[in-house]
């Protein structure tokens, strides 16, 4: 990992994403990069995504495309991540909350039970995808009564709102998850190891 991490300290590339924890991924991970937020509505994509019944790993790899390609077109020459991440549970994709009880009453569904979390990266350069994959990983939330959930709400905050599964694997998560089955870091919305892997065979190419 070393290896890979020498090789791209001074090789820029552009992390098409607004997201506080994929930066942090990046930006421990050593990488040389910059951040745009994308300019495509993701709101409006997913939307018409799950309105035509679109499977669930298309769904995050649709929006990995649009990211970064929005980024794409207005800066030739550079290398676009994109990344998006869904939560698949009970046959459903899962949206974010905006409040204490709905975060309280998530969590609850997700008590006891196994969710899957589908992240997938895109790369682009020149408006063009140049490489592309997907991470599925299996969550299982320990069996929570109601007052372990209001405490464990209490204590997270407003962060836990701009999670989709009302947790942070980095920051107080550990204490509901029982067992993690995939990538680790995939749980935190990036797959970090074949990002690695794709921008070390790029770097060599390029």
């Amino acid at each position: 990992t070393q290896y890979i991490i020498n090789m791209l300290i001074n090789k820029r590339f552009i992390l098409a994403s607004s997201s506080v924890s994929r930066y942090k991924i990046l930006k421990q991970a050593n990488l040389n990069f910059s951040r745009i937020t994308p300019s495509c509505d993701e709101g409006i994509i997913k939307k018409k995504l799950k309105a035509r019944n679109t499977s669930f790993t298309l769904i995050p790899k649709k929006l990995a495309y649009e990211k970064a390609y929005s980024i794409s077109k207005d800066h030739p020459g550079k290398l676009v991540i994109g990344v998006d991440t869904v939560i698949v549970f009970d046959g459903m994709v899962v949206d974010k909350v905006a409040n204490k009880r709905s975060a309280e009453n998530k969590i609850k569904k997700f008590s006891g039970k196994k969710h899957k979390i589908i992240s997938a990266v895109s790369a682009f350069q020149n408006k063009e995808e140049v490489w592309n994959c997907h991470e599925k990983t299996i969550v299982e939330i320990r069996d929570l009564s109601t007052e372990e959930i209001k405490k464990y709400v209490k204590t997270c905050g407003t962060d836990i709102f701009g999670s989709v599964g009302c947790y942070q694997i980095e920051k107080h998560g550990p204490q509901i998850i029982k067992n993690i089955n995939g990538d680790f870091f995939n749980v935190m919305g990036l797959p970090l190891f074949p990002l690695l892997n794709f921008l070390k065979k790029f770097n060599i190419k390029k």
